[in-house]
């Protein structure tokens, strides 16, 4: 009967672990996550139609990007963000003239620091 009890305290604790570590690996990823709307993005920015554009597929191969980095061992995740994150940036300095650009840096920035990224 006690070992019974024993048995069952410990495949709770078990079970319970995994799903802690279930919920943290989903919450890194979900910090991955770099979707955003693009046409509060385009109101932010002030964006013409063509930028809107040429913006949407950079981002979407940033978000591409990011999304393996989520996916990517320990070791190599902060240098595919830091590779993301710079060929996103140079991209976007070709596309926005200079003060929808740092208006960008500015977003991009507080949205890599509020998700622990940066």
């Amino acid at each position: 009967m006690i070992l019974m009890v024993v048995t069952m305290l410990s495949m709770t604790a078990t079970t319970s672990f995994a799903e802690n570590e279930n919920a943290n690996a989903t919450e890194k990823v979900e910090a991955y996550d770099m979707t955003v709307n693009m046409r509060k993005l385009a109101v932010a920015l002030d964006m013409t139609f063509d930028q809107m554009e040429a913006v949407e597929d950079i981002h979407h191969t940033f978000c591409a990007e990011m999304m393996l980095a989520a996916h990517a061992g320990k070791d190599e995740r902060e240098a595919l963000v830091d590779q993301a994150v710079k060929k996103d940036v140079r991209y976007m300095r070709y596309v926005l003239d200079n003060k929808q650009y740092r208006k960008y840096l500015l977003l991009l920035n507080t949205t890599l620091r509020n998700r622990g990224l940066k």
